[in-house]
């Protein structure tokens, strides 16, 4: 765990004071007093100089995505403010996520797959949308194509450990609604019945390109 700074308005018992230094504070508990920050009403990240995405990487707007691999938690901002955060699962040896600044384009709703070319694929199979065997569940969000997307996965016990092959894995439910988010802010948002269609049908691929590229910011 690295060191941080954090100002104690994540926890009302702390508000007037400021933890500086070398403070660490475990995952779970950090992730606890941040979730009563945004039920507060928003976090402000004005302490928190980890998680801040490149102000040049924010020239299509206000909103951005940042994957922490440290805690394996992505957080979705709007501005200085922490909207909502997921636990994810990022790459193990010898299969990094990579870390940077990166650009959400486009979205793969109900996605086919197709084995790469590495080894541990070797006896794999594709698998086309909605397949039970499909390790790619409900959309597929793209930050450096072609090889690497959050996605959602049938291995929700991964979840919080390095346990992908490059990725970054969410829980089906978690990912449907960041797929959400960054179609509204990307400039293609949809009323609720679109995506309840949408995943009714889940043999029906659909791809969704962005007007506007949603900023996400991958480190540890």
């Amino acid at each position: 765990m690295r060191n941080i700074r954090y100002a104690l308005c994540l926890i009302p018992r702390y508000q007037n004071q400021l933890i500086t230094g070398n403070f660490l504070m475990n995952r779970s508990f950090r992730k606890s007093a941040i979730a009563l920050a945004i039920a507060a009403g928003g976090l402000s990240v004005a302490g928190m100089t980890y998680a801040r995405v490149d102000r040049a990487d924010q020239a299509g707007g206000s909103a951005y995505l940042l994957a922490d691999l440290s805690d394996k938690i992505l957080y979705l901002y709007e501005g200085d403010s922490v909207s909502y955060m997921y636990d994810i699962s990022d790459g193990k040896d010898p299969y990094p996520t990579p870390r940077g600044n990166f650009r959400i384009r486009k979205l793969n709703w109900n996605p086919s797959w197709t084995p790469p070319d590495s080894k541990w694929a070797k006896n794999k199979r594709p698998t086309g949308p909605g397949d039970p065997k499909n390790p790619m569940k409900v959309v597929k969000i793209f930050f450096k194509e072609p090889d690497y997307y959050i996605h959602g996965t049938g291995d929700i016990g991964s979840l919080g450990a390095a346990e992908s092959h490059g990725c970054l894995r969410m829980h089906p439910d978690d990912v449907m609604k960041v797929g959400q988010w960054v179609m509204a802010h990307g400039g293609q948002p949809h009323e609720e019945n679109w995506f309840m269609r949408l995943l009714h049908s889940r043999r029906e691929e659909k791809v969704v390109y962005l007007t506007t590229p949603v900023p996400i910011k991958v480190q540890e």
